[in-house]
């Protein structure tokens, strides 16, 4: 008699990775709602893990959770989009400086390594997916320069980024400009600490004037919809 393999029921951990993973590809748009009773279903988990994962997700700020109302994927107001990329442009900068005083061959793979994956992400009709590479990109840039607080800190402006730009981005190419990072990873190839800082400010620049900072409803996605591949 063949014996039947049980199957590994999700964790919360699994939960908010996944969840994550579908609002930082805008398969989740901003305002949706997730209720627990369909997360609960989707993933086979009882309600309790679900709120862990959704608390998670909150903490992390992709997520708001109103009191007799539920959990939605967080919507960033025209005055966080300011301030968000205003604060990137505050930090990024120095840090792309700093990075180029220490990157090494290695680093320098593992960027071009980003900016492929980019491309195949594009040409395959994934967006949403290019975009979350570009924000992993910035902070591999953070990682390099050793910078962990800031780093951390960065983590935080980029899900905000990737928000901000489902809800006021104009034109669908309103990701980070492939020409963009390879200028950076030559900068940083030739440890060109002012160049890779005057590149990063013109390449931030360039993303915030792609924005439509207007408000409009880019309509509802079904979870299952969403966590699909």
């Amino acid at each position: 008699m063949t014996k039947m393999t049980k199957l590994k029921a999700a964790t919360a951990e699994d939960i908010t990775e996944q969840l994550a993973q579908a609002v930082h590809e805008h398969r989740l748009k901003p305002g949706a709602k997730l209720r627990e009773d369909e997360v609960s279903e989707v993933f086979g988990v009882s309600r309790t893990v679900v709120r862990q994962a959704l608390h998670a997700l909150a903490f992390e700020g992709l997520l708001t959770i109103e009191r007799n109302r539920g959990a939605f994927v967080s919507k960033p107001t025209l005055k966080e989009a300011h301030e968000v990329f205003q604060t990137r442009a505050l930090l990024e900068p120095s840090t792309a400086r700093a990075a180029a005083e220490r990157t090494t061959p290695a680093d320098i793979a593992l960027l071009e390594q980003h900016i492929k994956k980019e491309h195949e992400a594009l040409d395959q009709g994934q967006p949403g997916l290019a975009l979350k590479l570009s924000g992993d990109f910035h902070l591999e840039i953070a990682r390099i320069a050793d910078q962990q607080t800031i780093e951390q800190f960065l983590k935080q402006l980029v899900s905000r980024s990737s928000l901000v730009i489902a809800l006021y981005w104009q034109r669908r190419n309103a990701l980070c400009e492939s020409n963009a990072h390879h200028a950076l990873v030559d900068a940083l190839r030739n440890h060109d600490g002012t160049g890779a800082e005057d590149l990063m400010k013109g390449h931030l620049l360039d993303i915030y004037l792609q924005l439509d900072l207007r408000e409009y409803d880019e309509g509802s996605t079904s979870l299952k919809e969403a966590l699909r591949k």
